[in-house]
């Protein structure tokens, strides 16, 4: 009987991405809904000197190979601390400490200081998905035994493949994010009439407090954007980080600058701008697009005038996506004052493997009650939106 020849795969550790070839990461990477795994973005993060050694995050990312070929990848960082996740595992290393267990260095799978949903193995089309991911799973427990790494650590994964991962050992962890859905509006006035009586009212006053101030909010994409604006964006990044973020400014102003010009396609802005100055912004707020997604990631202004946060990096956003058949908007970290504003809070879902046997007994053990409280606090926070009685009836049909 004629036996199939075992395919020979090799493994490979590599710590800069420029030493991967873009070209096949991207035919794995591009296909994907979520703009934040393609290699233009990841490696710009590294040689715009935000994820580095000296910042915390070293880059170990893993590649398989056959016959010189890449067949798949997956980004990976060791750290020694916990900053820049938005997952926060606090707890964990507490525990790992009182136990006398040495919880950092970590091994972790996700875009640096990125918490939108999308991480997971990138693997070539055609390949055997379960038996490629089985050789990943086994390089990375070797690695992590070999190096004295306390536990693998995957966030934001991608909903289907937390589902392969699961079948492999590792244990899901329940958080939530607020998120956006276009429920098949057409116009900005169909948004509204989700909203109970109150709250449309309170949005319309938002806006035209905005208006009242003589401010013009305009939105630019890709070729649209000239170079100037991209150090720009720093500036209203590294304001807000000053002003209400101190400690999390992660970013530098090179990798701004370095978005123009292989990135600008995915970049969208909406830029404030005063009757008087017509020429520079007073607030900016910085999303990715791609396809009919939408990320906000960051904002800032030079003086503060009533609502243009909102209206800037809510209100715009949304009609431009509603316009542009954007089906899901992601505005980012934080979620107070966006559930108000018709961002439901959405699970999301880490991943964890510890290599201490303790250590995983107790996150097995715990796990499931940990999850029932998160899905009590997503439904709460959800019986609270301020939609109106028909918008809340239909959610409750869903």
């Amino acid at each position: 009987m004629f036996q199939q020849p075992q395919l020979d795969y090799s493994i490979t550790w590599v710590n800069r991405i420029a030493d991967i070839p873009q070209t096949p990461w991207d035919a794995f990477a591009q296909p994907l809904e979520t703009p934040f795994m393609e290699w233009e973005w990841l490696h710009n993060l590294e040689t715009s000197g935000s994820a580095t050694p000296q910042t915390g995050w070293l880059p170990n990312h893993l590649t398989v190979w056959r016959n010189r070929q890449l067949v798949a990848v997956a980004p990976l960082y060791i750290k020694g601390h916990s900053y820049g996740e938005f997952v926060f595992d606090q707890q964990w290393g507490d525990l790992a400490y009182r136990l006398g267990i040495q919880y950092y260095p970590k091994l972790l799978g996700m875009t640096p200081f990125t918490p939108a949903t999308g991480y997971r193995f990138l693997i070539a089309p055609g390949e055997d998905e379960d038996e490629i991911t089985e050789i990943m799973v086994a390089a990375i427990d070797r690695f992590c035994d070999k190096n004295s790494i306390s536990g693998c650590h995957f966030l934001f994964v991608d909903p289907e493949w937390r589902v392969v991962m699961e079948r492999h050992g590792f244990t899901s962890w329940l958080h939530h994010s607020y998120i956006w859905q276009n429920k098949g509006f057409k116009t900005f006035d169909d948004y509204l009439n989700m909203f109970n009586a109150n709250q449309r009212r309170n949005i319309k006053r938002e806006r035209k407090a905005v208006a009242a101030k003589n401010i013009r909010l305009e939105v630019k994409l890709g070729d649209d954007i000239s170079k100037s604006f991209f150090p720009l964006i720093y500036s209203f990044y590294s304001s807000t980080c000053d002003k209400f973020m101190w400690g999390s400014k992660y970013l530098t102003r090179k990798f701004f600058e370095q978005l123009y010009p292989n990135y600008r396609d995915r970049v969208l802005l909406v830029a404030a701008y005063q009757e008087q100055n017509p020429q520079h912004p007073v607030g900016l707020s910085f999303c990715i697009n791609k396809g009919n997604r939408l990320y906000g990631r960051y904002w800032g202004c030079l003086a503060e005038f009533d609502s243009l946060h909102f209206d800037t990096c809510y209100y715009t956003p949304i009609e431009w996506a509603i316009a542009n058949g954007v089906q899901m908007f992601d505005p980012g970290a934080g979620g107070q004052h966006k559930k108000r504003r018709g961002f439901p809070a959405t699970p999301n879902y880490s991943l964890h493997r510890f290599y201490n046997q303790r250590m995983m007994q107790i996150l097995r053990h715990y796990i499931g009650e940990i999850n029932e409280m998160e899905e009590e606090e997503i439904e709460a926070i959800n019986q609270d939106l301020p939609f109106s009685k028909r918008e809340i009836n239909f959610q409750i049909q869903e």
